[in-house]
């Protein structure tokens, strides 16, 4: 007997990957168990599924950043200055990225590159060891949202969120329309698209002098004049990040989608004053936020 459900949850987290560095992702959820009936004739309620499955996929990866412990770029370790945390240096050739955080923002993959294979297969095994002994069987599909747009991946952390948002390295895969004059603008789209591939959005009130940021030991070694420094205590410890130039863009707001939304919209005005110009920016699969001005 087979069970399923479909669009079970997203799940917005960001990884590391050699080629690309700190890479923001969402990837829709389907579920199929394999089982015989219980007591109520049912391999699992669908209230179970739809809600202790989803809490399980949430613990393990959601709203995390993702680690190939397999990678040798890659040297997690207990952190110097807070119990409970870990440090990151993650050295690729596009840009070394240098990291503090509790334990719970980072899920460790027994993996040398993240994929949609070594995800489904780190979560099926937790999944699992948690259902009754009637399901016998689990798959997982995940898979990305299909876009027929542009869209761009994005990272970042929002230290005013009680959730898990205020992790400083979660992120999305987003799409965004852009209107002028109430006329679908494809080359903006375009523009903002490239221009947040595979980016770290900071907020500038997040920044902080190097001789103010925690990381590791050997972090020190591998940071360029380029890199920049972004830090904030938040309800689930502290969160630092160092970051080069070249894969940042630093806003001057917090990175909320309401207000990433906000900021397209007035730094787009900037450029056409006479026009009115609507952004839909999305974060992740099927939310996001409208601004007209």
């Amino acid at each position: 007997m087979q069970l399923f459900v479909d669009d079970l949850t997203v799940i917005d987290f960001s990884y590391l990957c050699l080629q690309r560095g700190i890479v923001g992702e969402s990837w829709i959820v389907d579920v199929l168990l394999d089982g015989s009936l219980n007591e109520q004739s049912m391999v699992l309620d669908f209230a179970i599924v739809k809600k202790q499955i989803k809490a399980i996929i949430d613990d393990a990866v959601d709203h995390k950043l993702l680690l190939p412990m397999q990678e040798p770029a890659l040297t997690l370790q207990a952190s110097v200055h807070h119990a409970d945390h870990q440090t990151i240096d993650f050295i690729t050739k596009r840009a070394s990225y240098h990291l503090q955080s509790p334990q719970c923002a980072f899920a460790a993959i027994d993996c040398a590159t993240i994929t949609i294979d070594s995800v489904t297969a780190h979560l099926t095994k937790i999944i699992l060891a948690q259902l009754p002994n009637n399901v016998q069987g689990l798959s997982l599909v995940l898979r990305s949202e299909n876009i027929a747009s542009d869209y761009y991946h994005y990272t970042h952390g929002l230290k005013l969120h009680d959730g898990n948002c205020q992790r400083i390295a979660h992120g999305h895969r987003s799409k965004i329309q852009i209107f002028v004059d109430n006329q679908k603008n494809i080359a903006l789209e375009h523009q903002w698209c490239q221009r947040w591939q595979d980016i770290y959005i900071a907020s500038e009130a997040d920044r902080v002098a190097k001789a103010d940021i925690e990381l590791s030991s050997q972090a020190e070694q591998y940071m360029t004049p380029d890199h920049q420094f972004f830090s904030y205590t938040a309800p689930q410890g502290r969160f630092d990040i160092a970051v080069a130039a070249n894969v940042l863009d630093v806003v001057d707001c917090d990175s909320t989608v309401e207000l990433l939304a906000d900021f397209i919209a007035r730094q787009l005005k900037k450029d056409l004053p006479s026009a009115t110009i609507k952004v839909i920016a999305y974060e992740g699969v099927a939310k996001g936020a409208i601004v007209s001005v």
